[in-house]
């Protein structure tokens, strides 16, 4: 079931309305459960066995750890709850990818041998919400989170539909409470709630829809051989593509769950207006780069041993982040290539100085853009191989660079991609100035109403001719 389809909409329709006539806290939990298993279920049931199972497992570990005061036992029942959530997300997301992977390094050495073939489809959303049981249990297991006492509280804080199956990653301490307390009906969160699905809908069906036609062209081959004018479409096509729709998808989310009284975290801030890599880390997919920080990169040492140990930390989390985004090396590249800008900002004291310069500069501080301009051709460069279907197919647009070769159609290609990313950027400033969580959100009722006629008004004329499901889908 997508964001972005009439299915949705009557899902909302029907689900909003039942759920607010109920008064009664564990009655809404155990309609909204219904309705989120049902959204799953939407589209394969069989998963529906999965994350009951791992629910039904963490829920339990997680009332034994806090019961028990014996370090052995502990620990055992956070191995177990742990090993199985990870033992479904790598048997699911990277059976194939290291099956193959391993035939490839054995082959040409002569030691090729019979490896298993097995059709394994990926769960829906399985990346996300393992990352939430995770997150849980650990919490739990260092007493910094009480365990739920039921056990439909914890399967809707797990399966709550808005964040299902692309996040954002919620943290236990942040919703899990929202879904034990009693909720009442606030209009104002209601057309908060509104306004964000509609910005929501903005960024995915007008600006990342329209990117991604420039974007399909380029990867596909269908712009021509590859050149710089090739390499810089495909590039900044796929940047905008994947801001819109995933801030879109958060959009969405976050607006679905403002109308029925809960909050979840904002997933981006400006990215594209960051100064420095690790200025873009802390506005980019927030629910995952906190979850790597706190999960991944404390517990391996973070910091606090050498500058050595530091840049090793901060390479890991980041190739383990990349792989958690698909099983493809494509992914691993990506997650390395921010490890290494990273780590070389740090080795150089480059981050020291630009944190001071940020502070003194202002918006619109030229020296300011010159830095985002900077951080944000970086961060391109990634994207194509996070875009691209193989290693083989980024390092052939790569060659582009060093080819001139201009065709009219790309100064149309160039002026199609500003009128849908223009608008968005526009925006962005305007959000960083206010530091809204969407658009005129602080603004007076007109103003705001004329911005939502705005808005619907774009995604009727203008919202992109071919459909595209969401990208992190597929995470």
């Amino acid at each position: 079931m997508l964001f972005d389809t009439p299915v949705y909409l009557v899902f909302l329709i029907v689900v909003v309305p039942t759920y607010w006539l109920l008064r009664r806290r564990r009655q809404q939990n155990l309609l909204l459960l219904a309705a989120s298993y049902f959204f799953y279920g939407w589209w394969d049931w069989r998963f529906l066995s999965l994350i009951l199972c791992s629910t039904i497992v963490d829920f339990f570990c997680a009332r034994a750890v806090a019961a028990s005061d014996r370090p052995f036992k502990r620990k055992g029942l956070l191995v177990l709850s742990i090993g199985v959530n990870l033992t479904f997300l790598g048997f699911f997301k990277y059976f194939n990818f290291f099956v193959d992977s391993l035939a490839a390094v054995l082959n040409p050495l002569g030691l090729g041998v019979a490896m298993p073939v097995l059709r394994v489809i990926l769960p829906p959303g399985i990346s996300f919400y393992t990352f939430q049981e995770i997150a849980y249990i650990v919490d739990v297991y260092f007493r910094e989170l009480e365990p739920a006492d039921s056990i439909v509280d914890y399967a809707l804080f797990i399966t709550l539909f808005p964040h299902l199956i692309a996040g954002p990653i919620q943290r236990p301490s942040h919703l899990l409470p929202q879904v034990q307390q009693p909720r009442g009906f606030d209009d104002a969160k209601v057309l908060d709630g509104m306004m964000l699905i509609l910005s929501g809908l903005f960024r995915k069906a007008v600006v990342a829809d329209n990117c991604a036609l420039i974007a399909n062209a380029a990867f596909d081959g269908r712009l021509g051989a590859p050149s710089l004018p090739v390499l810089a479409l495909g590039a900044y096509a796929f940047a905008w593509q994947i801001y819109g729709d995933f801030s879109g998808y958060s959009d969405i989310a976050r607006g679905s769950a403002q109308l029925l009284g809960f909050h979840f975290m904002v997933n981006f801030r400006q990215p594209y207006l960051a100064q420095s890599v690790q200025d873009f880390w802390r506005r980019w997919h927030i629910s995952l780069s906190t979850w790597l920080r706190d999960y991944l990169y404390i517990p391996l040492g973070g910091n606090r041993g050498t500058n050595g140990r530091t840049y090793g930390n901060l390479m890991t989390t980041m190739l383990l982040g990349g792989l958690w985004h698909g099983a493809n090396w494509t992914f691993v590249i990506w997650g390395g290539i921010h490890g290494g800008i990273l780590a070389v900002s740090r080795l150089l004291a480059v981050l020291r100085r630009a944190r001071a310069r940020s502070s003194d500069a202002g918006l619109a501080s030229p020296t300011a853009w010159a830095r985002r301009i900077v951080v944000f051709h970086l961060v391109c460069f990634a994207w194509i191989f996070f875009r691209a279907a193989s290693l083989a197919d980024a390092l052939h647009l790569l060659e582009g660079a060093t080819v001139w070769a201009w065709r009219p159609e790309y100064a149309i290609a160039f002026r199609f991609l500003a009128v849908f990313v223009l608008p968005l950027l526009a925006i962005d400033i305007l959000m960083e100035r206010s530091q809204e969580e969407y658009v005129f959100e602080k603004r007076r009722l007109p103003l705001r109403f004329a911005a939502a006629s705005a808005l619907l008004a774009a995604l009727v004329l203008f919202a992109g001719s071919e459909p595209n499901a969401f990208i992190y889908f597929q995470f």
